[in-house]
């Protein structure tokens, strides 16, 4: 398939063809080409290129100028220069190849390469190059990548693409239409298929969704459903629409009247998460909710072409309650963390799509986020194997960590996808960090000990709140109801306040 590479693209493979061996991670927001990118670097060998998802294994095949071999479910691959693999597949079948058969292995949607299977595949091999690509800037808070990458070597998020005019601006919305998922069970990261249809797919909710495309819906308009029966009865509502599923047979056509306006809106499920060609697409709304953000992405990723008249993407997240779990919504797209924003503001989080991260942190700096801090702090470094030291960090809405002392804050800017950051001018491991900042604390103010020290904190921070905190909460706060505060919340609350007023 002849194309021609943007810029950027160029600029990446000149990278990657003058790289010495060993791992590194490629970060390309969606929409900015990665397959076309990945299947154009120059070969020096044989090659192995793994995903996880049907789709994301025959699509790159045509994009190569010579014979592709493919290793999934019936599929078996047979000496070809390039073979790309199923990672399910590929994990049964490794005594297949010799550990150094590979000379490059490319990894798709690389945020996954954290997985089991993921690592005894690249344990069995011994390539020169580890490339993992990934649109999903997840900033660290979800899964780390830093034991299988070394380095990333190349970094276009959205923010880049939009400015520079590659991909469209995003206009977001938040429709709240009452579904309850807080109940359906969750299969491999995600909610499980069959039960969120059963919760999705009532005609009380088609009907909201139907109210939400007639009130905030703009120009041309695709819908993603939780299933082919959900896809027809949310198309039966909404006048010239069209559900697409994988028994339609003339999707090309049928995308070529959407282009051309004949169709208002195509209501699909799961059809148009990637690889197909969608040129003109003003409005996606999502009626599938998920918490994989790769496919929250994916979905978001069909309406960010430019197009002829085209002013913008009107994003409308259609949301209800979750529960515990975490639904993907604009925010996602930007790496920002939503579990600090309290579930009676959520629904303020819209605009622009860079005007959110602001908003976030506004919303969500409010004391009753404040007073939970400790608690959620000690559960993320428990997630990541990180020791904070019971340094009183506070964690912001952005990752980056805060200790607000009297006269000075210390500032932990949020980890990068290899778990790194930058401390007093200096790049490190966010465990480096954390080390030379309790080093800090400790040298230089241990006098301030039972400000930074969670464990002075909590000593004295058990027993009422003195009638001085209160006040001076009360004055600042005024509709917080104050009367049973501790007086570690009222330090944290404090501490919070005298950080937004500095």
């Amino acid at each position: 398939m002849d194309l021609k590479l943007r810029d950027y693209q160029e600029e990446v493979l000149k990278i990657i063809d003058n790289l010495e061996s060993g791992a590194y991670l490629i970060q390309m927001a969606t929409g900015l080409g990665k397959t076309a990118t990945f299947t154009n670097i120059k070969r020096k060998g044989r090659v192995l290129v793994l995903a996880h998802r049907e789709e994301l294994v025959t699509q790159p095949v045509k994009y190569y100028n010579c014979p592709v071999g493919i290793e999934m479910a019936s599929q078996h691959s047979n000496g070809e220069e390039v073979v790309i693999a199923s990672i399910m597949s590929l994990t049964h079948r490794l005594d297949k190849f010799k550990s150094d058969e590979f000379d490059m292995i490319v990894i798709d949607e690389a945020h996954h390469a954290a997985a089991q299977s993921y690592k005894k595949i690249i344990n069995y091999f011994k390539p020169r190059l580890l490339l993992g690509f990934t649109a999903t800037p997840n900033r660290g808070d979800n899964v780390r990548l830093d034991d299988v990458f070394e380095k990333i070597i190349f970094q276009k998020d959205l923010k880049w693409a939009i400015k520079n005019k590659y991909l469209t601006d995003i206009e977001c919305l938040r429709v709240n239409i009452g579904y309850d998922i807080s109940k359906v069970a969750r299969r491999m990261g995600d909610f499980a298929v069959n039960e969120l249809d059963k919760a999705m797919n009532t005609d009380a909710l088609n009907g909201a969704i139907l109210e939400a495309y007639q009130k905030y819906a703009k120009g041309q308009t695709l819908i993603f459903a939780t299933s082919v029966e959900h896809a027809q009865n949310i198309a039966e509502l909404i006048p010239n629409a069209v559900a697409v599923t994988a028994d339609t047979k003339n999707r090309a056509e049928l995308i070529h009247k959407f282009t051309n306006r004949e169709i208002p809106c195509l209501v699909n499920c799961m059809i148009f998460t990637e690889g197909t060609d969608m040129p003109l697409v003003e409005t996606v709304m999502i009626a599938r909710p998920t918490s994989n953000s790769s496919l929250y992405t994916q979905m978001v990723g069909r309406g960010l072409r430019l197009y002829p008249g085209k002013e913008k993407l009107t994003l409308i997240d259609l949301v209800g309650t979750t529960g515990k779990a975490n639904l993907c919504t604009a925010p996602t797209l930007l790496g920002i963390d939503m579990e600090n924003v309290p579930k009676s503001k959520q629904d303020e989080i819209q605009g622009d799509l860079f005007d959110l991260p602001d908003l976030i942190q506004e919303i969500s700096d409010v004391p009753e986020s404040w007073i939970k801090n400790i608690e959620y702090v000690n559960l993320w470094a428990k997630e990541q194997s990180y020791n904070t030291h019971n340094v009183n960090w506070f964690k912001m809405p952005n990752g980056d960590f805060v200790c607000t002392m009297k006269q000075f804050r210390l500032i932990i800017p949020a980890q990068d996808e290899l778990g790194e950051t930058c401390l007093f001018g200096n790049k490190m491991k966010m465990q480096e960090a954390f080390d030379l900042a309790y080093k800090f604390l400790s040298e230089k103010h241990p006098e301030e000990k039972y400000i930074w020290d969670v464990t002075q904190v909590k000593k004295w921070g058990k027993f009422e709140a003195s009638e001085k905190q209160k006040n001076i909460i009360k004055r600042m706060c005024k509709d917080l109801d104050v009367s049973e505060l501790t007086k570690s919340e009222a330090s944290q609350i404090l501490n919070r306040l005298l950080y937004k007023g500095a």
